[in-house]
């Protein structure tokens, strides 16, 4: 009996298939398309802004379990989501999150197999890496936090970046047709800059397309610095 664990991090180009887009298809179907439209009214805008000439990274905020199927729904192209390697820790999760062509990543730091995998993604010419710049959900109308591994990844892959908005599903809603959610494609996001300055073009572009508050990495220090502060009075 094979009891070696699957390696869940690092994906080959092979493993990018016509039956895991299928099943990722079916899966917008039915939770983009079929079960968020019962309890909420679901707006697209910017879909002007999606390159049609070329490979990019998708790139939304992360407000609930809803964003993966929101977002690949907004870009109507296959997309390879990276997850935080704890949710493959789960058998049948990791089964359905393997089936959808998700892959895991270590949040803490960005390893080789995930360079590697995102170099495989693009080599398909036709799959998208998707990315919560944000890493875990963030529920409390800001852009903050945000990290740099995405933008790291761009560089590497000279990839740009489309930055995705989605707003509305902060708490779930679960009355039929009472909810509205927000999906806003903002401008494309070179890879062509310094990193800071696509960490500070994708959050403040993010903010401006939904209405959140974007706090700057330099703002996000003090604020935790005058936290601290107050703590020790």
């Amino acid at each position: 009996m094979d009891t070696k664990k699957k390696n869940y991090a690092r994906r080959e180009v092979s493993d990018f298939t016509e039956n895991k887009y299928k099943f990722q298809l079916f899966g917008r179907w039915l939770i983009a398309k079929t079960l968020i439209p019962f309890f909420y009214k679901v707006e697209y805008t910017g879909k002007e802004n999606i390159p049609t000439d070329r490979n990019f990274i998708v790139a939304p905020n992360h407000i609930s379990y809803f964003d993966p199927f929101l977002a690949g729904e907004a870009v109507k192209q296959p997309v390879a989501f990276m997850g935080k390697k704890e949710l493959f820790n789960n058998n049948i999760l990791a089964f359905l999150l393997d089936g959808l062509a998700c892959f895991a990543v270590n949040r803490e730091k960005l390893e080789v197999s995930t360079i590697k995998t995102a170099l495989n993604v693009f080599k398909t010419q036709r799959w998208m890496l998707g990315i919560f710049p944000q890493g875990g959900i963030r529920k409390n109308h800001k852009i903050e936090k945000v990290t740099k591994g995405f933008a790291v990844l761009a560089k590497q892959m000279k990839t740009d970046i489309l930055p995705i908005g989605i707003t509305g599903c902060e708490e779930y809603n679960w009355t039929p047709f009472k909810g509205k959610i927000k999906v806003a494609i903002g401008e494309i996001i070179s890879y062509d800059q310094e990193l800071d300055e696509i960490l500070d073009e994708w959050g403040q572009k993010v903010a401006n397309v939904i209405d959140y508050t974007y706090v700057h990495e330099l703002q996000q220090e003090k604020n935790e610095q005058d936290n601290q502060s107050v703590v020790s009075i």
